[in-house]
């Protein structure tokens, strides 16, 4: 089960930070993933923070070209909470926000897409009012 939080409105410009508490007790193999879909669109990828599998691999985050810079995953595993801090925030990242968790590891070229996702969140509304 995934709880998103830290959703509201913020001016263009200004931070919000989101979270999303999971249970489960293997959190920090998990796959974790945020998405957002603005209304009339399709549920687009934002970021994602996974492991390969690979012991020689660290953990590796991905991030959409529309918020590279500027949006940062994290994850928290003694709290089973990953985070999206999001800065310079601008009308066009007005949506609602999903958190996502896979339990599968992915290779380093993966490419994430929603279908990849087993479980999701009840999603948060993001609005950035210019």
């Amino acid at each position: 089960q995934l709880v998103e939080s830290g959703g509201g409105l913020v001016q263009a410009g200004g931070s919000l930070r989101l979270s999303c508490a999971a249970s489960g007790r293997t959190f920090s193999s998990y796959t974790m993933g945020w998405f957002r879909q603005a209304p009339g669109k399709e549920r687009e990828f934002v970021t994602v923070i996974y492991r390969s599998g690979s012991r020689w691999i660290g953990e590796i985050t991905k991030y959409a070209e529309s918020v590279k810079g500027r949006f940062t995953i994290s994850r928290d595993n003694a709290k089973n909470t990953v985070y999206l801090q999001m800065n310079s925030l601008k009308p066009e990242d007005t949506a609602v926000y999903y958190c996502a968790a896979d339990g599968n590891f992915h290779p380093t070229g993966w490419v994430p897409l929603t279908t990849d996702f087993t479980s999701w969140g009840q999603g948060t509304q993001v609005t950035v009012s210019s």
